[in-house]
């Protein structure tokens, strides 16, 4: 991998952004890719490095995003149409293009760690401290009352809660912060949790929600909050809740991504499909734009024009 590149996935991970990694794996000419060569692709699709012409950067942007967004690899296998053998493990998308060859590329997902902030300092979010942490979780502590020593597998023990550091797509579980449980679910909600747990009865979880539609949280985004936290495992002592509120996590975080449906084009000249957002090469003729895979289809489609 280029030195480039080593330090890009390294800045990226630093900030706890998702990107994946795409490396050929195999090839047959006149693929214009190598085995070894390799590519980034961020989580906003920006594509750094090579891995192969026009055809196969648009399939290796889209199989990139849909990694980054369930988290699960990808082996592909593009070839014309008929000419790779399906194998187990292997998608296999067919490539009209003139340029021909065979490319396998291998995707992998590069995810951040997943963090886990607990505001509290209950038997219950220790209990769930030392099961986050064993489960790969960094996990981080905010209640006013909090002690290092009660948390020895904390990635950090603060008393006082500062919004801007608690990373995007975090899990959150509030239990309990006392009069301070609006302000901190106010500051939560508008960080983005990928989850937000509460513990408190349903009676109190009311009158909270009431006070944050005051400060004018949307219902969309307090209808995300679980409460009270945890699967119904009929959970009563502080370990088994925290069991079942890690079992809530983990069920919302398994759960199958389905990404918005991306407006396609098919390209004129090969007929591959193309994502028109961010489409590279675009033309416009008589007040419709054409979409291409690659500039040479776009040069071939304006010649042929020109030629009527």
């Amino acid at each position: 991998m280029r030195p480039e590149l080593l330090t890009l996935a390294a800045s990226l991970t630093a900030r706890d952004e998702r990107f994946a990694l795409i490396t050929v794996v195999r090839r047959e000419p006149p693929s214009s890719a190598r085995v070894g060569d390799c590519a980034l692709v961020t989580e906003r699709g920006e594509y750094h490095g090579w891995a192969g012409g026009g055809c196969t950067r648009e399939t290796v942007l889209r199989e990139a995003g849909l990694a980054i967004a369930d988290g699960e690899p990808r082996f592909l296998s593009l070839a014309p149409d008929g000419a790779a053998a399906p194998r187990t493990g292997m998608v296999s998308i067919p490539m009209s293009c003139d340029s021909g060859g065979t490319v396998e590329i291998y995707v992998e997902p590069v995810l951040p760690v997943p963090r886990l902030a607990l505001f509290g300092a209950s038997p219950a979010v220790r209990a769930l401290a030392r099961i986050a942490h064993a489960m790969g979780y960094s996990v981080d502590v905010v209640h006013p009352d909090a002690a290092a020593a009660d948390f020895p597998d904390a990635h950090s023990v603060e008393r006082t809660f500062v919004a801007k550091a608690l990373p995007r797509g975090a899990h959150v579980l509030v239990a309990t912060m006392g009069d301070d449980d609006a302000e901190v679910l106010h500051s939560v909600l508008a960080r983005e949790p990928a989850y937000v747990g509460l513990i408190a009865s349903r009676k109190r979880f009311e009158l909270l929600k009431s006070e944050l539609a005051a400060r004018g949280v949307p219902q969309a985004a307090l209808a995300r909050i679980a409460a009270p936290a945890g699967l119904d495992i009929g959970a009563r002592t502080p370990e088994e809740i925290a069991l079942s509120v890690m079992a809530e996590i983990v069920e919302r975080r398994r759960a199958p991504v389905v990404p918005p449906a991306a407006e396609k084009a098919l390209d004129p000249i090969c007929g591959m499909e193309v994502t028109v957002a961010g489409a590279r090469h675009t033309a416009d003729v008589a007040g419709t734009t054409y979409y291409f895979c690659c500039g040479g289809c776009r040069a071939k489609f304006l010649q042929m024009k020109e030629e009527r």
